[in-house]
């Protein structure tokens, strides 16, 4: 049976309340229902689908040696991306909270994309449709 669909993706994190509030605040997603797990996290939705799911310290989990200025390594895992609009408004949000981001428009399909790192040094993709892109190449921040 194939897969339909991307279900969703665990960080374990540093600070919990500081991931949970980039995500809401600075990716855009909701903070919502969580079954009541023996440990402290949260859900984060897009839309509808309860997408990043992170996970606060459990004791029985090893220390997280790395920090911010040391992030993690993340093995293979290159980058989580969304879907999204509104890239002005997003470049400023990126701007205002001193978050360096890196610019890049798809040739031939003329989309942008936004790449930023999480608090845990996680890379964040936000795709905006081609209608949003102002000219072609690649700026930052």
């Amino acid at each position: 049976m194939p897969a339909l669909t991307l279900n969703h993706y665990t960080i374990r994190v540093r600070d919990l309340e500081k991931t949970k509030d980039f995500y809401k605040d600075i990716v855009g997603l909701a903070v919502g229902d969580r079954p009541p797990l023996p440990f402290p996290g949260y859900w984060l939705y897009c839309g509808d689908i309860p997408t990043v799911h992170l996970i606060g310290y459990r004791p029985e989990d090893p220390e997280i040696k790395d920090g911010p200025s040391d992030p993690a390594s993340t093995g293979r895992l290159d980058h989580i991306a969304f879907n999204c609009d509104g890239l002005k408004a997003m470049r400023e949000k990126l701007k205002a909270n001193g978050i360096k981001y890196d610019e890049r428009v798809l040739p031939r399909l003329n989309m942008t994309q936004l790449f930023y790192l999480d608090p845990d040094g996680i890379s964040v993709e936000c795709n905006f449709d081609a209608k949003e892109t102002e000219s072609q190449g690649m700026r930052g921040y």
